[in-house]
């Protein structure tokens, strides 16, 4: 195949015309090529007055295609190999079923992949299908009244189900090009596999989750709902079973391998991994605070007259501040047109994340602004101390905001002032929960906030009105990473083996495609019963 870049075609240009610019670009007919591929597309809105559409494309044709790549800068057309994803060879001799702990994405894939080896893989999780979560979740934000094991970071799809559904990574990993198939063979939109940046969209990822879930259970595996992992029973070094917890009433399920995915916020279950022996250690992770925008301020700041082409969709950002002495702060899940939301999963605590709908189509737009937090600045060197940090904050978020979880908040032009807010402006708090005025340093470090304030003014300075006086500043957001990691080594088995640790939550992802893609390496060991490439 022959991958040709940089295709640059006006607003609204169609299949066909970028058929003809790829001839064009190829200097052979559009009807000699036997398949074409958008590979690519972004948008390049540098000139505002002219804004463009960029392409990558894939192009096959007869004859040698690597002679003809040769003609052209390497930059410009690549002869390349389509992308295939190969199944492992099932090697797996056990008699047991290996067990997946978590529904989240890392769950998720690793479960689909063990099922499509004919492993009848059972898989445990504590919240409740997607179904029944939403409901929960909704009950949440109206009432107040938390369910503490199925709610925006727990149940069927883990925290990526409540999120943007954003399915950008910065890995360089074929199984990255699998997870996006996979996805749209499951109900997600075709564009995910072309878009420079893609998302599904909190409404359109419940069905995605289910549709997994139904071809798990069609290929013999087994999802049991509402069962929270209480202890590894494990003898002689090595994996025997699991036992969990359901409606109260303890069980035991004979197995000698577990993929642990269990998703950054079960800070129960790593404790109680902790104290069974598994191995594990502080990891960096970062904290900061949601800032929202109207969505119309940041159209306008990035597509100038055209920030209501409806070609365009909702503008989006991605800002980094890092001076040569100190931490720096950047923009995180940012979602254009989105809601702010309390995602708390422990009673008495408030965290705060962002999610989108897939049209974008919201008021406001908002991100995280985040600050890296170091192993080095916890209290002590204890492996789990980064989940007493979070909560911390999570506590004085949830007496700030008035113990009743809604949300502190603060208006950015008052942070900039060092002066409490006392109510909103211009910009409404788009938080289901709603807001309670106040200052960001009474949640927030120092050491945090100061950063913040700082890359705020410099990027002002790039992203015009970004340093709104009525923008809104809701906080913490705390559950970014996970900020322990369980050990795992080339086999990917903990100092237990038997044991797979996964995902976000073991500390080897950041976002629903790089955990997904960890499911499945781990699923890949499992099934091969050897070491995985990485």
């Amino acid at each position: 195949m022959l991958r040709i870049n940089e295709l640059t075609l006006p607003l609204g240009s169609g299949k066909a015309d970028i058929q003809r610019a790829a001839g064009k670009a190829l200097g052979i007919p559009v009807n000699d090529f036997r398949s074409f591929t958008i590979l690519r597309e972004s948008i390049d809105s540098r000139k505002k007055n002219d804004i463009k559409m960029i392409y990558a494309v894939g192009v096959e044709l007869d004859g040698d295609e690597a002679s003809i790549a040769a003609r052209f800068p390497s930059n410009k057309v690549l002869f390349t190999q389509r992308y295939e994803y190969t199944f492992p060879t099932l090697r797996r001799q056990s008699r047991f079923r290996p067990v997946v702990v978590g529904f989240g994405p890392a769950g998720m894939f690793a479960g689909l992949m063990l099922a499509k080896a004919g492993l009848n893989p059972i898989i445990l999780e504590r919240g409740e299908p997607v179904e029944q979560r939403e409901e929960s979740v909704r009950r949440f934000w109206t009432t107040r009244k938390l369910n503490t094991e199925s709610n925006i970071q727990f149940g069927e799809g883990g925290a990526g189900t409540f999120s943007d559904g954003k399915l950008t990574t910065g890995i360089k990993d074929g199984r990255c090009r699998e997870v996006l198939r996979q996805l749209v063979k499951h109900g997600a939109p075709d564009d995910i596999l072309y878009s420079a940046k893609p998302h599904i969209g909190t409404d359109l990822l419940p069905a995605v989750v289910k549709a997994f879930r139904e071809e798990i259970l069609s290929l013999g595996g087994e999802v049991r709902f509402g069962c929270r992992m209480t202890d590894v029973i494990n003898a002689n070094g090595a994996v025997y079973g699991l036992r969990y917890v359901k409606n109260g009433v303890e069980s035991d399920v004979e197995t000698d391998a577990v993929i642990l995915c269990v998703g950054h916020s079960a800070r129960d279950t790593v404790t109680t991994l902790y104290h069974s022996g598994i191995r594990m250690e502080q990891k960096a992770f970062s904290v900061g605070t949601r800032i929202e925008h109207p969505q119309e301020l940041i159209n306008r700041a990035q597509y100038g007259a055209l920030w209501n082409d409806p070609r365009l969709g909702a503008a989006d950002y991605k800002l980094s501040n890092h001076p040569p002495h100190g931490r720096g702060a950047y923009t995180f899940c940012m979602c254009p047109g989105g809601t702010v939301v309390t995602a708390s999963s422990e009673n008495e605590m408030v965290v705060t994340n962002g999610m989108s709908r897939r049209a974008r189509d919201g008021e406001n737009t908002n991100s995280a602004i985040l600050v890296g937090i170091e192993p080095g600045q916890f209290e002590s060197d204890h492996p789990l101390a980064g989940f007493d940090f979070q909560r911390m904050l999570e506590r004085k978020a949830y007496a700030c905001g008035g113990s009743d979880y809604t949300a502190p908040a603060q208006l950015l032009g008052d942070f900039l002032l060092d002066k409490r807010s006392t109510a909103c402006g211009a910009v409404r708090p788009s938080c289901p929960t709603g807001v309670s005025f106040g200052a960001m340093t009474d949640v927030l470090p120092p050491f945090v906030t100061q950063e913040i304030e700082q890359a705020i003014r410099i990027w002002d300075r790039r992203l015009r009105g970004f340093a709104l006086n009525d923008a809104v500043l809701t906080y913490p957001e705390s559950r970014s990473s996970s900020p322990v990691r369980i050990l795992r080594d080339h086999s990917y088995q903990a100092n237990i083996r038997g044991l797979y640790p996964c995902g976000e939550g073991a500390g080897y992802a950041g976002g629903i495609v790089s955990a997904a893609a960890d499911g499945i390496r781990c699923a890949e060991a499992v099934i091969s019963e050897e070491e995985v490439v990485k």
